[in-house]
């Protein structure tokens, strides 16, 4: 797709069409912001795939919007769970094989496996003949799959209780290979399997099983992905910088060609218009919103009031407006210089249009790029704090 886009936006530039080519940028990105990822999570009654599907919407069991959760099944028919932040990712929690009267094959027919990007098999204990057959099935239409063994904190748990001087990492590799050595009994030749926590996402396997997502899906599934997932990680959370970071030029280039539109004034509204949009999406998928950081206090115990504490960019933890947004903006000396210089360079005829896009491309590329960092080193600090790993112990 953006190699697409770019030759048309090649196009549009070389016709001299600019306010086109800035439409077309921005409609691009709207695209990408709002491509459709559904992500399919099955497993017997009671493996955890419920408390899963709230995990990845960073939310709490038994929390208004959560899927329902308990000690018999809950689920009873495919249920769809839309992400509260992204509405273009929806999450749908299937009944377990098992608990259904239908056949594999059947099976994948009666919840609609064609709407489904991909498949998250999870099981608490041990994968079953069902589970084996669930993913064959999947496997031969041609659809990704992946084994989640779930409730790992419980093993880990359990196990201390027993032992207090158990290694945890021999512990894990135990129920891995277990977990291996069932799949291959059932017919796979080197099936993955990823240690989870659904408590607690950020310990354990979870971060490889977002790896393998990050290569296998194609790029714009991955980076609508990686944008919406939970800060379990740095790592994560560098990606996440890294992904905001590439749309940066395109929003440049967007501002560039409302720049040489002769209408005094219109270009810093685009300017602003567009710092605004690419703020919010920063701030919602850094988990910088007055609401996620609610969430986030909600699941770590950490209180909001220490979590803001961390916080040190003025766009950080508030609703992001145009006039927040601008008042950021008119602190910075360079920023006033440059829309001022760019007003009056449009007034020279031929070579002031050039000298106001070039003046507009740069002065909104150092704003975000300013902006993003700053929400960036935010965000691994109020990570550090709520995982307690700026904490002696």
């Amino acid at each position: 797709m953006a190699d697409k886009y770019k030759a048309i936006l090649q196009t549009e530039l070389q016709n001299n069409d600019l306010p086109q080519s800035a439409k077309m940028v921005l409609d691009y990105l709207d695209k990408l912001k709002n491509f459709p990822l559904i992500i399919a999570i099955t497993g017997e009654s009671g493996s955890g795939k419920s408390t899963l599907v709230n995990a990845l919407r960073g939310i709490r069991n038994r929390t208004e919007g959560a899927a329902p959760t308990g000690v018999v099944e809950t689920t009873v028919e495919p249920t769809e769970y839309v992400h509260p932040e992204m509405p273009n990712i929806r999450i749908w929690d299937l009944p377990g094989v098992g608990t259904t009267n239908f056949t594999a094959d059947k099976y994948l027919e009666y919840v609609g496996f064609e709407k489904y990007d991909f498949f998250i098999i999870v099981s608490s204990d041990r994968f079953r003949e069902n589970d084996a057959k669930l993913a064959k099935e999947i496997q031969r239409m041609n659809k990704k799959f992946y084994f989640v063994r779930s409730k790992i904190d419980h093993n880990v748990r359990d196990e201390k209780e027993e032992n207090p001087n158990f290694n945890e990492e021999d512990l894990l590799k135990l129920i891995r290979d277990n977990c291996t050595k069932e799949l291959q009994d059932l017919g796979f030749e080197s099936p993955k399997v990823f240690l989870v926590s659904c408590f607690k996402l950020h310990l354990y396997k979870f971060e490889d099983l977002c790896k393998t997502l990050m290569e296998e899906l194609p790029e714009h599934q991955r980076d609508v992905l990686l944008l919406a997932l939970p800060n379990i990680s740095l790592d994560v959370i560098k990606r996440k910088k890294e992904t905001l970071g590439s749309k940066i030029m395109w929003l440049s280039a967007a501002s560039a060609a409302g720049a040489a539109v002769p209408v005094p004034g219109l270009s810093a509204g685009v300017d602003l218009s567009i710092i605004v949009s690419c703020v919010i999406q920063c701030a919602i998928s850094l988990g910088l919103t007055p609401g996620l950081l609610q969430k986030l206090s909600d699941v770590t115990g950490v209180s909001l009031e220490d979590l803001k504490a961390e916080l040190k960019s003025p766009l950080a933890g508030v609703k992001i407006t145009s006039a927040l947004v601008l008042q950021v903006l008119t602190r910075s000396a360079a920023y006033i210089l440059a829309t001022t210089v760019e007003e009056g360079a449009r007034l020279v005829p031929v070579i002031g249009t050039v000298v106001a896009m070039s003046l507009s491309c740069a002065t909104t590329y150092k704003a975000l790029k300013y902006i993003l960092n700053t929400l960036a080193e935010d965000t691994q600090r109020v990570f550090i704090k709520a995982l307690g790993l700026n904490s002696p112990v």
